[in-house]
Protein backbone atom coordinates (compact mmCIF):
# COMPACT_ATOMS: atom_id res chain seq x y z
CA UNK A 1 0.00 0.00 0.00
CA UNK A 2 2.67 2.31 -1.09
CA UNK A 3 2.20 6.33 -1.36
CA UNK A 4 3.63 9.36 0.01
CA UNK A 5 2.74 9.38 3.58
CA UNK A 6 4.10 5.10 3.66
CA UNK A 7 7.16 6.59 1.93
CA UNK A 8 7.90 9.47 4.02
CA UNK A 9 7.85 7.47 7.26
CA UNK A 10 9.12 3.97 5.72
CA UNK A 11 5.82 2.42 7.03
CA UNK A 12 3.97 -0.31 5.25
CA UNK A 13 0.47 1.16 6.07
CA UNK A 14 -0.54 4.42 5.85
CA UNK A 15 -1.80 3.82 9.13
CA UNK A 16 -0.45 6.39 12.37
CA UNK A 17 -1.26 5.91 15.79
CA UNK A 18 -2.28 9.13 17.56
CA UNK A 19 -0.01 10.02 20.81
CA UNK A 20 -2.48 10.60 22.94
CA UNK A 21 -1.63 11.66 26.63
CA UNK A 22 -2.25 8.85 28.72
CA UNK A 23 -2.48 5.79 25.91
CA UNK A 24 0.46 6.26 24.12
CA UNK A 25 3.11 4.49 25.84
CA UNK A 26 6.21 2.31 24.31
CA UNK A 27 4.05 -0.79 24.27
CA UNK A 28 1.53 0.69 22.24
CA UNK A 29 3.50 2.75 19.92
CA UNK A 30 6.11 -0.28 18.93
CA UNK A 31 2.82 -2.25 18.56
CA UNK A 32 1.70 -0.50 15.92
CA UNK A 33 4.68 -0.47 14.75
CA UNK A 34 5.26 -3.71 14.40
CA UNK A 35 2.01 -4.30 12.60
CA UNK A 36 2.92 -2.38 9.94
CA UNK A 37 1.46 1.52 10.93
CA UNK A 38 3.39 4.56 12.65
CA UNK A 39 3.43 3.90 16.50
CA UNK A 40 3.68 7.61 18.22
CA UNK A 41 4.47 8.18 21.84
CA UNK A 42 2.25 10.90 23.35
CA UNK A 43 4.73 13.11 25.15
CA UNK A 44 1.95 15.26 26.46
CA UNK A 45 1.46 12.78 29.60
CA UNK A 46 5.36 12.31 30.31
CA UNK A 47 8.07 13.91 32.46
CA UNK A 48 11.18 14.39 30.10
CA UNK A 49 12.69 11.32 32.14
CA UNK A 50 10.07 8.69 31.65
CA UNK A 51 9.73 10.50 27.82
CA UNK A 52 13.07 9.22 27.27
CA UNK A 53 12.71 5.39 29.14
CA UNK A 54 9.23 5.22 27.05
CA UNK A 55 12.02 5.74 23.91
CA UNK A 56 14.52 3.51 24.88
CA UNK A 57 12.16 0.62 26.02
CA UNK A 58 10.25 1.55 22.53
CA UNK A 59 13.36 0.98 20.04
CA UNK A 60 14.11 -2.08 22.26
CA UNK A 61 10.17 -3.24 21.38
CA UNK A 62 10.51 -3.12 17.38
CA UNK A 63 13.13 -2.45 14.94
CA UNK A 64 10.41 -0.19 12.76
CA UNK A 65 10.28 3.58 12.72
CA UNK A 66 8.24 4.91 15.18
CA UNK A 67 7.45 9.02 16.77
CA UNK A 68 7.08 11.23 19.35
CA UNK A 69 3.81 13.82 19.95
CA UNK A 70 4.78 17.01 21.09
CA UNK A 71 2.22 19.37 22.34
CA UNK A 72 3.67 22.94 22.04
CA UNK A 73 2.07 23.99 25.02
CA UNK A 74 4.17 21.68 27.25
CA UNK A 75 5.98 22.96 30.41
CA UNK A 76 8.86 21.69 29.59
CA UNK A 77 8.87 21.54 26.12
CA UNK A 78 12.67 22.14 25.75
CA UNK A 79 13.91 19.87 27.67
CA UNK A 80 11.51 17.49 25.93
CA UNK A 81 13.05 18.18 22.23
CA UNK A 82 16.73 18.04 23.39
CA UNK A 83 15.75 14.40 24.67
CA UNK A 84 14.22 13.14 21.67
CA UNK A 85 17.03 14.68 19.67
CA UNK A 86 20.08 12.91 21.98
CA UNK A 87 17.73 10.10 21.36
CA UNK A 88 17.51 10.03 17.89
CA UNK A 89 14.00 9.93 17.22
CA UNK A 90 13.26 10.31 13.47
CA UNK A 91 9.42 11.55 13.24
CA UNK A 92 8.25 13.94 15.54
CA UNK A 93 3.98 15.03 15.26
CA UNK A 94 3.78 18.50 16.90
CA UNK A 95 0.54 20.22 18.04
CA UNK A 96 -1.40 22.53 19.99
CA UNK A 97 0.79 25.79 19.40
CA UNK A 98 2.63 27.41 16.59
CA UNK A 99 4.67 24.97 14.23
CA UNK A 100 7.67 27.25 13.65
CA UNK A 101 8.76 27.22 17.43
CA UNK A 102 10.61 24.51 16.59
CA UNK A 103 9.92 22.71 13.21
CA UNK A 104 13.38 24.05 11.47
CA UNK A 105 15.29 23.13 14.33
CA UNK A 106 13.99 19.58 14.24
CA UNK A 107 15.06 19.00 10.54
CA UNK A 108 18.01 20.50 11.26
CA UNK A 109 18.62 17.38 13.22
CA UNK A 110 17.35 15.17 10.42
CA UNK A 111 13.84 14.71 11.87
CA UNK A 112 10.88 14.30 10.20
CA UNK A 113 8.25 16.93 11.20
CA UNK A 114 4.46 16.72 11.18
CA UNK A 115 2.21 19.28 12.54
CA UNK A 116 -1.64 18.52 13.93
CA UNK A 117 -3.99 21.11 12.74
CA UNK A 118 -8.19 21.93 12.50
CA UNK A 119 -8.46 24.56 10.14
CA UNK A 120 -7.09 25.40 6.65
CA UNK A 121 -5.97 28.29 7.61
CA UNK A 122 -3.37 26.61 10.42
CA UNK A 123 -2.47 24.11 7.92
CA UNK A 124 -1.25 26.66 5.11
CA UNK A 125 0.71 28.05 8.59
CA UNK A 126 2.24 24.33 9.14
CA UNK A 127 3.47 24.58 5.39
CA UNK A 128 4.25 27.70 5.65
CA UNK A 129 6.90 26.59 8.37
CA UNK A 130 8.42 24.03 6.74
CA UNK A 131 7.11 20.39 7.97
CA UNK A 132 6.66 17.01 6.02
CA UNK A 133 3.13 16.52 6.25
CA UNK A 134 0.12 17.61 7.95
CA UNK A 135 -2.60 15.77 9.90
CA UNK A 136 -6.03 17.60 9.44
CA UNK A 137 -8.64 16.89 12.35
CA UNK A 138 -11.94 17.22 12.47
CA UNK A 139 -14.59 17.80 14.88
CA UNK A 140 -15.53 14.55 15.89
CA UNK A 141 -12.01 13.92 17.34
CA UNK A 142 -11.30 13.17 20.86
CA UNK A 143 -9.41 15.25 22.81
CA UNK A 144 -8.31 18.49 22.55
CA UNK A 145 -9.97 20.02 19.01
CA UNK A 146 -10.29 22.78 17.00
CA UNK A 147 -13.10 25.89 17.90
CA UNK A 148 -14.25 25.76 14.43
CA UNK A 149 -16.40 22.77 14.78
CA UNK A 150 -15.22 21.78 11.64
CA UNK A 151 -16.09 17.82 10.48
CA UNK A 152 -13.71 15.58 9.03
CA UNK A 153 -15.88 15.34 6.00
CA UNK A 154 -15.29 18.51 5.32
CA UNK A 155 -11.85 19.91 7.03
CA UNK A 156 -9.99 17.03 4.78
CA UNK A 157 -11.01 18.59 0.79
CA UNK A 158 -10.71 22.03 2.24
CA UNK A 159 -7.14 21.19 3.58
CA UNK A 160 -6.27 19.37 0.34
CA UNK A 161 -7.05 21.72 -2.12
CA UNK A 162 -4.78 24.30 -0.70
CA UNK A 163 -1.51 22.21 0.66
CA UNK A 164 1.08 20.44 -1.31
CA UNK A 165 2.58 18.38 1.62
CA UNK A 166 0.83 14.95 2.53
CA UNK A 167 -2.10 15.12 4.34
CA UNK A 168 -3.08 12.85 6.67
CA UNK A 169 -6.77 12.82 8.44
CA UNK A 170 -8.07 12.27 11.87
CA UNK A 171 -11.39 12.43 14.10
CA UNK A 172 -14.27 9.81 13.90
CA UNK A 173 -11.91 7.17 11.41
CA UNK A 174 -11.50 3.85 13.24
CA UNK A 175 -12.21 1.10 10.64
CA UNK A 176 -10.76 0.37 7.00
CA UNK A 177 -14.06 1.87 5.46
CA UNK A 178 -13.56 4.99 7.10
CA UNK A 179 -9.92 4.91 6.13
CA UNK A 180 -11.05 4.59 2.11
CA UNK A 181 -13.79 7.29 2.82
CA UNK A 182 -10.66 9.86 4.07
CA UNK A 183 -8.18 9.18 1.23
CA UNK A 184 -11.08 9.64 -1.27
CA UNK A 185 -11.60 12.55 0.30
CA UNK A 186 -7.98 13.43 -0.94
CA UNK A 187 -6.02 12.27 2.47
CA UNK A 188 -2.57 10.13 1.91
CA UNK A 189 -3.29 8.13 5.46
CA UNK A 190 -4.97 8.44 8.34
CA UNK A 191 -4.87 9.06 11.67
CA UNK A 192 -6.47 6.90 14.35
CA UNK A 193 -6.69 7.54 17.97
CA UNK A 194 -9.65 6.39 19.54
CA UNK A 195 -9.58 3.01 18.32
CA UNK A 196 -6.24 1.98 19.73
CA UNK A 197 -7.10 3.31 22.96
CA UNK A 198 -9.13 -0.13 23.36
CA UNK A 199 -6.31 -1.83 22.11
CA UNK A 200 -4.86 -3.97 24.83
CA UNK A 201 -1.35 -2.44 24.71
CA UNK A 202 -2.78 1.23 25.47
CA UNK A 203 -1.47 2.59 28.92
CA UNK A 204 -5.08 3.39 29.82
CA UNK A 205 -6.98 1.87 32.78
CA UNK A 206 -8.98 -0.86 32.00
CA UNK A 207 -12.39 0.60 33.08
CA UNK A 208 -12.25 3.36 30.89
CA UNK A 209 -11.35 1.15 28.06
CA UNK A 210 -14.63 -0.51 29.02
CA UNK A 211 -16.73 2.34 28.97
CA UNK A 212 -15.57 3.41 25.17
CA UNK A 213 -16.79 0.24 24.52
CA UNK A 214 -20.04 0.69 26.01
CA UNK A 215 -20.46 3.70 24.92
CA UNK A 216 -23.22 4.70 22.22
CA UNK A 217 -23.76 7.61 19.83
CA UNK A 218 -24.48 10.95 21.60
CA UNK A 219 -22.32 10.10 24.61
CA UNK A 220 -19.36 12.54 24.18
CA UNK A 221 -19.37 16.67 23.53
CA UNK A 222 -17.15 19.01 22.74
CA UNK A 223 -16.98 21.34 25.67
CA UNK A 224 -14.48 23.64 27.40
CA UNK A 225 -13.84 26.10 24.84
CA UNK A 226 -13.09 28.92 27.12
CA UNK A 227 -9.81 27.00 28.15
CA UNK A 228 -8.81 24.31 25.04
CA UNK A 229 -11.81 22.65 23.69
CA UNK A 230 -11.92 18.68 24.41
CA UNK A 231 -14.40 16.03 23.80
CA UNK A 232 -15.19 13.32 26.06
CA UNK A 233 -17.50 11.13 27.31
CA UNK A 234 -20.30 12.32 30.01
CA UNK A 235 -19.94 11.38 33.38
CA UNK A 236 -20.51 12.79 36.71
CA UNK A 237 -17.74 15.94 35.77
CA UNK A 238 -18.48 16.19 33.00
CA UNK A 239 -22.43 16.85 34.65
CA UNK A 240 -21.08 19.50 36.38
CA UNK A 241 -19.11 21.01 33.83
CA UNK A 242 -22.44 21.75 32.03
CA UNK A 243 -24.03 22.94 35.08
CA UNK A 244 -21.51 25.68 35.83
CA UNK A 245 -22.26 26.44 32.33
CA UNK A 246 -25.69 27.70 33.40
CA UNK A 247 -24.95 30.18 35.59
CA UNK A 248 -22.46 31.87 33.16
CA UNK A 249 -19.08 31.08 34.72
CA UNK A 250 -16.11 33.15 34.15
CA UNK A 251 -12.96 31.41 32.99
CA UNK A 252 -11.43 31.29 36.44
CA UNK A 253 -14.29 29.50 37.55
CA UNK A 254 -13.83 26.87 34.45
CA UNK A 255 -10.08 26.63 35.45
CA UNK A 256 -11.06 25.97 39.23
CA UNK A 257 -13.56 23.23 38.04
CA UNK A 258 -11.67 21.42 35.90
CA UNK A 259 -8.59 21.95 38.81
CA UNK A 260 -5.39 19.61 37.89
CA UNK A 261 -4.70 16.35 37.04
CA UNK A 262 -8.15 15.57 35.73
CA UNK A 263 -7.34 13.87 32.35
CA UNK A 264 -4.86 11.79 34.41
CA UNK A 265 -7.39 10.44 36.91
CA UNK A 266 -9.91 9.23 34.44
CA UNK A 267 -8.19 7.63 31.72
CA UNK A 268 -4.86 6.40 33.22
CA UNK A 269 -6.66 5.93 36.73
CA UNK A 270 -9.72 4.98 36.27
CA UNK A 271 -11.94 7.45 38.29
CA UNK A 272 -15.39 7.25 35.82
CA UNK A 273 -16.50 9.56 37.88
CA UNK A 274 -14.81 12.72 38.45
CA UNK A 275 -11.99 12.11 35.81
CA UNK A 276 -12.00 13.74 31.94
CA UNK A 277 -12.87 10.75 29.87
CA UNK A 278 -11.46 11.94 26.72
CA UNK A 279 -12.21 10.05 23.71
CA UNK A 280 -14.08 11.01 20.19
CA UNK A 281 -17.76 10.47 18.63
CA UNK A 282 -16.14 7.17 16.54
CA UNK A 283 -16.37 5.14 19.98
CA UNK A 284 -20.09 4.41 19.30
CA UNK A 285 -18.91 2.28 16.80
CA UNK A 286 -16.24 0.27 18.85
CA UNK A 287 -17.26 -2.69 20.45
CA UNK A 288 -14.34 -4.52 21.72
CA UNK A 289 -10.65 -4.98 23.34
CA UNK A 290 -8.27 -6.00 21.22
CA UNK A 291 -4.16 -6.37 20.45
CA UNK A 292 -3.20 -3.24 18.24
CA UNK A 293 -2.11 -5.80 15.72
CA UNK A 294 -5.35 -6.88 15.18
CA UNK A 295 -6.33 -3.49 14.50
CA UNK A 296 -4.42 -2.76 12.17
CA UNK A 297 -4.70 -5.84 10.31
CA UNK A 298 -8.72 -5.59 10.54
CA UNK A 299 -7.91 -1.99 8.84
CA UNK A 300 -6.09 -2.91 5.73
CA UNK A 301 -8.06 -6.31 5.43
CA UNK A 302 -11.21 -3.89 5.38
CA UNK A 303 -10.09 -1.15 3.40
CA UNK A 304 -8.80 -3.37 0.75
CA UNK A 305 -12.33 -4.98 0.63
CA UNK A 306 -14.27 -1.85 0.66
CA UNK A 307 -12.28 -0.57 -1.71
CA UNK A 308 -13.26 -3.20 -4.31
CA UNK A 309 -16.87 -2.96 -3.56
CA UNK A 310 -16.84 0.37 -4.59
CA UNK A 311 -14.96 -0.27 -7.84
CA UNK A 312 -17.53 -2.77 -8.53
CA UNK A 313 -20.52 -0.03 -8.30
Amino acid sequence: MENRITQLFNIEYPIIQAGMIWNSGWRLASAVANAGGLGILGAGSMYPDILREHIVKCKKATDKPFGVNVPMLYPNLEEIIKIIIEEDVKIVFTSAGNPKTYTQHLKNHGITVVHVVSSVKFALKAQEAGVDAVVAEGFEAGGHNGREETTTFTLIPMVKEQIKVPLIAAGGIASGRGMLAAMVLGADGVQVGSRFVASEESSAHQAFKKMVVDAKEGDTLLTLKELAPVRMLKNKFFSEVMELYTKNPTKEELIELLGRARAKRGMFEGDLEDGELEIGQIAGLIHDIKPAAQIVAEMVSEFEAAKKSLSEL
